[in-house]
């Protein structure tokens, strides 16, 4: 093996298989052999997509319009999501910054090789999406997980990222509302950020897939699409990304965007003309229809529903005897501690599927700092169901 045969190899290495899918595949063999299975693992809404964006697809193909878009996407969804920007955050971004991806896993490759390069070093909090550390392997640069300063925070304080702050720093990346904690950083904690990164010459990568899926404010005080701040409001020179995927419900349709400074729109473009050619051209013609307003008032009323369902099984667990020392603030994630009745989590997941069949994904799946106390459990799933997965957990520990 050469040299840079041995390099690659090594990158690849660093990349760590995705426990969830894992748990995802043996859940469905379970399934397959007659068992009944509760999901709680994966991270996809039980909502399907809308009838409305279905026929928006389906006329699409029937009318012929099957071939690519430009590398950046359809014209009409950048605009599209340009207005989303506009009305809804009051933030004003030139279509030219806007790029289409095939999801929001598109949008992290190509960020990944816009931005990075070989030893650089980039922050991220500990746990986190397990992918994106694997984005900055692949890239042969360093992921650098700042565990919290105290349990519940949503991202690192500034004085952490000042202690590990080097000449190798090149990128902070980060989510609101999170995975796995479905914690949020408010619009203060997100300022901060802000300038700490623009003051350092630093990229901000924030990751805003679940924007819509909040829950801070009481259930008379929501606006329709969330009460998040995007990070563009702070700074034009962050890079955000977004998705149909989750409160648009369209996960198997793989189309998301970017937004990046307008510096980066020409490279950004050529990059995408390169990694994927150009998002699916039904799932845009589809996702042109996810703003209406007969399609979000739906969205608004599964919103509610993701509201019961958090507030259900946060209550449980903790009833149970579970720590939940991050509160479902957004997203569709409760991060329990298991420490009252284990110190491992993937021994616990795999005797909560194999013998109790329910299917959650260990902490491991997410970073290092005490990722054995943890599993993620998504309320994803109906009432019912989520009612048979907590009385199925009491059952396993009183069985013990």
């Amino acid at each position: 093996m050469t040299e840079r045969q041995l390099t690659a190899a090594m990158r690849t290495r660093k990349v760590n298989p995705f426990k969830v899918m894992d748990v995802l595949e043996r859940a469905r063999q379970l399934e397959s052999a007659g068992r009944s299975i509760v999901h709680l693992e994966v991270g996809e809404p039980d909502f399907t997509a809308h009838p409305l964006i279905v026929e928006a697809a389906v006329r699409a193909m029937r009318s012929g319009k099957t071939q690519y878009t430009p590398a950046s996407g359809l014209p009409a969804l950048r605009e599209r999501i340009a207005q989303f920007y506009s009305q809804h955050h009051g933030v004003q971004v030139d279509v030219s910054r806007i790029i289409v991806t095939p999801g929001a896993s598109g949008a992290l490759v190509l960020l990944s090789n816009l931005l990075l390069n070989p030893s650089d070093q980039v922050m991220m909090p500990d746990p986190a999406y397990p992918c994106n550390r694997n984005y900055v392997h692949l890239m042969g640069a360093e992921a650098v997980l700042i565990a919290p300063e105290t349990p519940g925070l949503a991202a690192p304080t500034t004085a952490q990222l000042d202690a590990a702050y080097n000449e190798s720093s090149k990128g902070l990346w980060l989510a609101s509302p999170a995975n796995p904690t479905g914690a949020v950083i408010d619009a203060t904690r997100m300022s901060e950020l802000s300038d700490w990164t623009r003051q350092r010459g630093m990229h901000l990568v924030m990751d805003e897939i679940y924007h819509g899926l909040d829950f801070v404010k009481p259930v008379a005080d929501v606006t329709p699409m969330g009460d998040l701040p995007t990070a563009l409001k702070f700074d034009d020179n962050n890079f955000v990304i977004n998705s149909f995927s989750k409160y648009f419900g369209m996960t198997g349709w793989r189309v998301g965007w970017v937004v990046v400074p307008q510096a980066f729109s020409e490279m950004a473009n050529i990059l995408a003309q390169n990694l994927f050619i150009a998002a699916s051209t039904p799932s845009q013609y589809a996702a042109l229809h996810a703003f209406d307003d007969d399609v979000t008032g739906v969205l608004e009323e599964r919103r509610s529903e993701f509201r019961q369902r958090r507030d259900f099984l946060a209550s449980a667990l903790q009833h149970i005897g579970f720590s939940l020392p991050w509160q479902p603030q957004g997203a569709f994630y409760c991060y329990a501690d298991i420490g009252a009745f284990a110190d491992d989590c993937e021994l616990f997941c795999q005797q909560m599927l194999e013998q109790h069949g329910v299917a959650m994904t260990p902490g491991t799946d997410f970073g290092q700092h005490q990722a054995r106390r943890y599993v993620r459990l998504a309320y994803t799933r109906s009432m019912p169901d989520l009612e048979l997965a907590a009385q199925r957990i009491v059952d396993a520990l009183q069985s013990r």
